[in-house]
């Protein structure tokens, strides 16, 4: 065969070409968004970078990753995230996926529900941490007015009104409600999408061979919604991680609640520390990217 001219390979190009002409900007745009900007971050984690002094970043080789694993903040910062992390991915999932059953249950008027799922979605979360630290404030607050009214029905609970950000327990537990409040409209959004490409006609089989709604769900509904789960909890888990907006907007005494975000940005933006800053930033990178390998590695089940 004689070799393609350069004109017959433009007007007529191979599959293996034409890939190539497709890929090539969504390779382009990545490089741009996502592989420079981490491999900046990476650099500048081995220099000592601070602005405020107005002087020329020096290069420190591994003694920025050395101060952070000695330093008390960023483990307790870790930890917190951690916290976060797995009370609310789980509670998310488990509130998330009953309100996808519920927009997914085949009444009428559907449309109010799957509207509901829009709101706490929609809402910033900077906002939501603001309205959910009105509703824990101690005074005048929403949920200690509602544990008050509680105790007057029924003394016998002995529930009394807390100050809930003067504790790190009691803060911990408020920012994971309002999140979980938060984020399983997410969730759920993201289910009730996985529900309705399930066919209809297999739950008819399974009503013909008697199997009860628990049944239906357990062995129709959960397996064929693992896809549409795993990639939930990939998003969740990852924006768990970042945590900053909600907790920074109910705070907790001192540093006791303070997450791993919010410590990359008191060092960067604060103390205009650009190279720890960005050796922390580096921490999270490496914890979202193991986090993912987990997911896709074990909850699909693909061990080795």
């Amino acid at each position: 065969m004689r070799q393609r001219t350069l004109k017959s390979r433009i007007t007529d190009p191979s599959e293996t070409t034409l890939a190539w002409v497709l890929l090539t900007p969504a390779i382009l745009f990545l490089i741009l968004i996502v592989a420079y900007p981490v491999s900046k971050l990476i650099y500048n984690s081995f220099f000592d970078i601070r602005l405020s002094g107005g002087g020329v970043p020096a290069f420190v080789g591994l003694e920025n990753y050395k101060m952070a694993l000695e330093d008390s903040l960023f483990w307790k910062s870790l930890k917190n995230t951690v916290i976060i992390t797995v009370v609310t991915v789980p509670g998310s999932l488990v509130a998330g996926l009953g309100l996808a059953l519920l927009a997914n249950m085949p009444f009428k008027y559907r449309w109010p529900v799957r509207l509901a799922l829009l709101l706490p979605w929609a809402l910033p979360l900077a906002f939501v941490g603001l309205i959910f630290a009105w509703f824990f404030h101690s005074e005048y607050g929403l949920v200690n007015d509602l544990i008050r009214r509680i105790d007057l029905l029924f003394p016998a609970l002995g529930w009394q009104p807390q100050i809930w950000f003067n504790s790190p327990v009691l803060t911990m537990a408020a920012i994971c409600i309002t999140t979980i409040w938060k984020t399983s409209s997410f969730m759920a959004l993201i289910l009730l999408a996985g529900l309705q490409t399930i066919p209809a006609s297999l739950y008819e089989a399974a009503e013909v061979d008697g199997a009860s709604k628990w049944k239906q769900f357990t062995e129709v509904t959960l397996p064929l919604l693992v896809p549409s789960m795993l990639v939930a909890l990939i998003f969740r888990t990852l924006t768990a991680i970042q945590s900053f907006d909600i907790p920074y907007n109910m705070p907790g005494p001192g540093d006791e609640t303070k997450t791993l975000a919010m410590y990359i940005q008191s060092n960067t933006v604060d103390y205009l520390d650009v190279g720890y800053g960005s050796t922390l930033a580096v921490f999270m990178f490496l914890l979202s990217m193991a986090t993912t390998f987990v997911y896709l590695k074990y909850v699909r089940g693909d061990k080795e």
